[in-house]
């Protein structure tokens, strides 16, 4: 019987040794798990203003009426404000190009982008100067890395239109009202 009794407590101690192993081996003093952190690509550009969406620009006659002198070029209007938001995917930094859907004969629409307010933050983008509207894309700003403007007038680059007849294409100007529409892209660089 002692034999049995033995074997019955070692099969007993063995049995319970496998379980408290068991037990044991199933927490630890340390677990852990993953967090994923998803951050979206962004490109999102926006025209703001202080006045009117829509701008006018007209040359007047020239002073007094007097015979002989040029018109006289609208002033500069300086009421747009180019917002953008940007997250980008790798080191490809982003641009801004305008473009006119036409051109006024006689007339060069100048533009230029001023440095970008204090607001927002991030890798913002730098100013080209003064472009002339063609119908084709230039880059008015570039350089634009993840980055945020802030949003409405007095936010991001302020925009300057200027109108310019210049004596050289005095000739092609006609009396007309003509609208064009400029385009602001936000692409890769």
């Amino acid at each position: 019987m002692k034999n049995r009794s033995t074997l019955v407590y070692s099969l007993l101690v063995m049995l319970m040794a496998g379980i408290s192993g068991r037990v044991v081996a199933q927490d630890t003093q340390t677990d852990n798990h993953q967090v994923t952190v998803v951050v979206p690509v962004v490109a999102l550009l926006d025209l703001e203003t202080s006045d009117t969406e829509n701008l006018t620009a007209t040359f007047t006659k020239p002073a007094n009426d007097e015979a002989g002198n040029k018109i006289v070029a609208p002033t500069a209007i300086s009421t747009t404000w180019l917002n953008y938001t940007t997250i980008q995917a790798g080191t490809t930094t982003k641009k801004v190009n305008v473009k006119a859907s036409g051109v006024v004969d006689g007339v060069d629409i100048q533009l230029v982008a001023a440095t970008a307010s204090a607001t927002g933050a991030g890798t913002k983008g730098t100013p080209a100067g003064t472009i002339t509207l063609s119908t084709t894309d230039q880059t008015l700003i570039s350089g634009i890395g993840s980055a945020y403007t802030a949003s409405g007038a007095s936010s991001g680059h302020q925009l300057t239109y200027s109108f310019v007849a210049d004596d050289a294409n005095y000739a092609s100007l006609r009396s007309d009202e003509t609208t064009i529409t400029v385009t602001y892209t936000l692409a890769d660089n």
